[in-house]
Formats: structure tokens, C-alpha cells, sequence
């Protein structure tokens, strides 16, 4: 009996088009995510304007848009709904797109700016710059950025070997140590602030979105549009590195830069953010694994930073309208929402392993 013909070239052709199949599905799983989460973005963002202790219809919504002034409803909207909407969804993003890159360099679900002590050392050098040279409004970014520059420098420097590189664990380890000192050095600053100093500086403590304007919207909106594409593009490029530095190199990627790169541009949108809003607990946390569930366990940015956006607007209508009377800084809520959730993501990984 002679044995059974197969026919190479039509199994391998069969497999391709399987594989590009499978592809397709998942792109358009991840499209439909996208638009998903969008969508929910806007519902919560139209809440956080037109609802609340002080409503507006969407007829004069949009003709506060357009122009008009409508006594009380005008500086409602524009003076306070409307700017912390935008810019609690731009920090969201810039959150949730930190994070999702943090994880995917280190592997570990605690990798997030505000664990590894990166939001830690923004909020050091935002109250370094007031208590020392007297900065104020957007003036603080850039001794924002300066500070969380030097703290991704100190977790570097202790947790990167000569050979093997950026080492997840000494990184974590590093980035908890930073953390704690960027909160030591950020409580001795305020209390070396007169009162009034201090009240402003207790944002970089928490964090809040009750310093809205159209200069910080602007800022981050631009640092956004700069570093988000890098962003993307980098997330992409460490998809080979996840099966092991070897065979990354064998199919033409180099993981060592990339992953240095993508740690700077996590580092940059989380300080970003971190100069307009404060800090805002754990948003990058609670980000990319929520997006990732969302996507059948692929982890995708876009839908890491919407994530991000949506957990920021939620929260800060939580915290603008828990009490009737008083507004609780929006990185209150944030805190609250993720401390049983880290928790919760500590007995997962307990249990896997």
C-alpha cells in the first residue's frame, strides 16, 4: 500500500489563510473595544457636564458652545464642568497608556507609575518647585517632569545590571523604595509652605481636577499628541520581546533600546499627567487589566488609555457629587477604587503561582 500523498503547498496556503483570519477577529475584537470604550467615555463625560448638583439641558449645552451667554449655566459649564471633563479624560488617557507600556516592559501586573514611585517623584518636584522657587499654575510642569525624571534615573540605576538589563523584579523593588522617599520628601516640603501654599499643594498629594484651565488642557493636550504615537508604536514593537530575548533578536527586534524607550515614554505621559492633575492613585493600575479583559486577555493601549479616561471621569463625578456639599479630591476616589483592587490582582497572582 503506498503511503497517503499530501500536498504541501495547499496546507501551508490553508494555514496562512487561517492565521489572517484569526487575525482579522481579533482586530475587529479590538476595534469594537475601542469604539465600546469611546462610547462609554462620552456617556460619562456628557454626565460629569450636563447632570449633577447643578444641571444643564443639552439645548443650552450647545448654545453655551456656540456663544451664548445664559446667566449662571455659562460659567457653570465653562469655567468648571466642561474643563474638568476634558481634562480628567486627557489624564486618564495619559494614565492608562503609562500603564499599559510599564506593564508590558516588565511583565508584572503591579507595574504601574504611581507603584514604581515615577507619579511619586512628579509630586516631589511640583512641591519642590513651589516651595523653593515659588512656581505656580503651569510653571510646575516642568519641575514636575524634572522630578519624575530623576526618579525613573534612581530605579534605574539600582535595578539595571550591565548584562541582563532592566531586571522586573529589582525594578519593582526599586520603584516601591522611590515611592516612599517621594512621599517623605513631598510631606516635608508642605510643611515647610505657609497655609495657603500648603492647601495648594496637598494636590500633589492625592491628586484633583478642580484646577482646570484652558493652559493645562492645552499643555497636556499637546504632550499627548507628541507622545501617544511614540507610545503605540513602541507597545507594538515589544510584542516579539514577550517570547524571550533570543528569538526577539533572531526576528530582527531589538528589545534592550525598545524597552529603555518605552519606559522614557511611560514615564513622560504618567509626569505629564501627573503635572495637571496630581497624581490620581492607581488609575494606571486598574487601566490595562481592566482593558485587557475587555480584549480576551490581549493587551491593547488604546484601550488602556480609554480605560484610563473613563475610570478618571467617573471618579471625579463620584467625588463632585458623594456629598452634597463638599467636592472630595477626584485622587481620593481613585485611591479608594484601587487599593482593594491591587489587592485583589496580589491573591490572583498568588494564586496562579
Amino acid at each position: 500500500m503506498s503511503a497517503p500523498v499530501i500536498d504541501r503547498p495547499t496546507e501551508v496556503a490553508g494555514t496562512r489563510v487561517l492565521v489572517r483570519q484569526l487575525d482579522a477577529r481579533r482586530r475587529r475584537h479590538a476595534l469594537l473595544v475601542a469604539v465600546g470604550l469611546a462610547a462609554a467615555l462620552v456617556a460619562v463625560m456628557a454626565v460629569r457636564v450636563l447632570l449633577g448638583r447643578y444641571t444643564v439641558t443639552i439645548p443650552d449645552f450647545f448654545a453655551i458652545l456656540g456663544g451664548a451667554t445664559i446667566p449662571g449655566a455659562t460659567f457653570v459649564v465653562m469655567e468648571d464642568k466642561l474643563p474638568r471633563a476634558v481634562l480628567g479624560a486627557l489624564a486618564g488617557f495619559a494614565f492608562g497608556a503609562s500603564g499599559a507600556l510599564f506593564r508590558r516592559v516588565l511583565g508584572n501586573p503591579l507595574a504601574s507609575p504611581d507603584i514604581l514611585g515615577i507619579s511619586h517623584g512628579a509630586s516631589a518636584g511640583a512641591v519642590a518647585g513651589m516651595a523653593f522657587w515659588g512656581l505656580r499654575g503651569v510653571a510646575i510642569i516642568p519641575a514636575a517632569l524634572l522630578g519624575s525624571a530623576v526618579a525613573l534615573a534612581i530605579v534605574l540605576g539600582a535595578s539595571a545590571g550591565r548584562r541582563t538589563g532592566i531586571v522586573g523584579q529589582r525594578f519593582l523593588l526599586g520603584g516601591v523604595a522611590v515611592a516612599a522617599l517621594g512621599t517623605a520628601v513631598v510631606t516635608q516640603l508642605i510643611a515647610r509652605l505657609p497655609l495657603a501654599g500648603a492647601q495648594e499643594a496637598a494636590v500633589w498629594t492625592v491628586g484633583s481636577l478642580s484646577g482646570a484651565s484652558g493652559q493645562r488642557i492645552g499643555w497636556l493636550a499637546v504632550a499627548l499628541m507628541l507622545l501617544l504615537p511614540l507610545g503605540l508604536w513602541l507597545h507594538d514593537a515589544l510584542q516579539p520581546a514577550e517570547l524571550g530575548p533570543e528569538l526577539a533578536v533572531g526576528l530582527g527586534s531589538r528589545p534592550v533600546p525598545t524597552r529603555a524607550a518605552a519606559l522614557g515614554v511611560g514615564t513622560m505621559l504618567a509626569a505629564a499627567a501627573t503635572a495637571v492633575a496630581g497624581p490620581l492613585a492607581f488609575v494606571a493600575l486598574l487601566a490595562t487589566p481592566i482593558a485587557t479583559a475587555l480584549g480576551g486577555g490581549r493587551p491593547r493601549i488604546v484601550a488602556a488609555a480609554l480605560t484610563g479616561a473613563v475610570i478618571v471621569v467617573t471618579a471625579d463625578i463620584v467625588a463632585s457629587e458623594a456629598l452634597s456639599t463638599v467636592d472630595l479630591p477626584t485622587g481620593v476616589v481613585t485611591g479608594a477604587l484601587g487599593a482593594p483592587a491591587m489587592l485583589w490582582i496580589l491573591l490572583r497572582s498568588r494564586k496562579v503561582a
